[in-house]
């Protein structure tokens, strides 16, 4: 029975993505289609969903950077099954082994494809207060994803960094011939966000740090990230993968701009009603409402990005 669940949760996959990413640039390998970012670098797309049994957990952005020496995954998947279509596409573009699966944060659809890649025993990198959250969080993870996916979790393993980085220490992995920076922050999107830059192509993964088109989700801290954001979207960059949404050589900058934008505008807002003495409930119906326009998934995740906004501004 699982297995007949698990196939059609593939089907059901590949007509959703097929549907969903018919760009002519797509490099599509059977119902998991690959985008090619630049040289040696490819993406999956995710959907603009919530996780769920029919798109498997897909719903960000994953992919790999292939070097001459090994092969770099960058996030792993909204589930093992996820992940397992994402090493067989490496495996049609590759015969290197995978050498580093990078988680950039916490969140299930970055991290559940994880255990895809056990076998090929590679260093799992990621922020140094990752293994923190991935411990914390894990029970409660298990128990809605669980239901959540349904055949598409069976398989899916919690494995933590086994490599960290230092906030101010960037780290150095070299696939061969092609370094790569791994960058930890301090508070913004979470508290262990994480950046992938490819040195030979100026290219950036952001992973949640940057989310294109689907409206950016808080867990974190409102002012560490959008002073983070501020210093990103200065850098010097030939291409950009964001956490959600399209990758790009020429709209990250506004990516950002829209972001900060977005939560400049909760800020602001949400000031007014402190300072008038006004509460949490007035703020969620109020505040923000000019950008409902503006991003995919907003009646799912506004009034939450409010909330978390307002209990860390009353405190100011």
């Amino acid at each position: 029975m699982h297995r007949i669940l698990l196939s059609l949760s593939a089907l059901l996959l590949s007509l959703l993505i097929t549907s969903c990413n018919s760009e002519s640039n797509d490099e599509s390998n059977n119902n998991y289609p690959i985008k090619k970012v630049t040289e040696g670098i490819y993406y999956h797309q995710g959907v603009h969903q919530d996780p769920s049994e029919q798109n498997i957990g897909a719903v960000a952005n994953v992919g790999f950077i292939i070097g001459e020496r090994c092969v770099a995954v960058i996030d792993s998947g909204g589930s093992y099954l996820e992940g397992t279509y994402l090493r067989q596409a490496i495996k049609v573009k590759t015969d290197l082994p995978v050498c580093y699966v990078i988680n950039t944060h916490v969140h299930p659809d970055h991290i559940f494809g994880n255990a895809a890649f056990k076998e090929d025993s590679p260093e799992f990198v990621g922020h140094e207060k990752l293994p923190a959250a991935m411990a914390a969080r894990q029970d409660f993870f298990a128990r809605v994803f669980k239901e959540t996916l349904g055949a598409a979790y069976e398989g899916t393993e919690f494995i933590s960094a086994t490599r960290t980085v230092s906030v101010d220490k960037p780290v150095t992995l070299n696939l061969g011939n092609r370094l790569l920076t791994v960058t930890a922050y301090t508070t913004s999107h979470t508290d262990h966000d994480i950046t992938v830059l490819d040195n030979k192509t100026k290219t950036l993964w952001t992973g949640d740090l940057l989310f294109m088109e689907r409206i950016p989700v808080l867990d974190g801290s409102l002012s560490g990230w959008l002073s983070t954001m501020e210093q990103l979207k200065t850098l010097d960059l030939n291409y950009v993968v964001p956490g959600h949404g399209t990758a790009s050589s020429d709209l990250w900058q506004q990516g950002f701009e829209n972001q900060i934008r977005y939560f400049t505008t909760l800020r602001d807002e949400i000031r007014v009603i402190i300072n008038d003495m006004g509460t949490i409930d007035e703020a969620s119906q109020q505040v923000g409402i000019t950008e409902q326009n503006s991003w995919e998934l907003f009646p799912q995740y506004h009034r939450r990005n409010v909330t978390a906004s307002f209990v860390q501004l009353e405190w100011e």
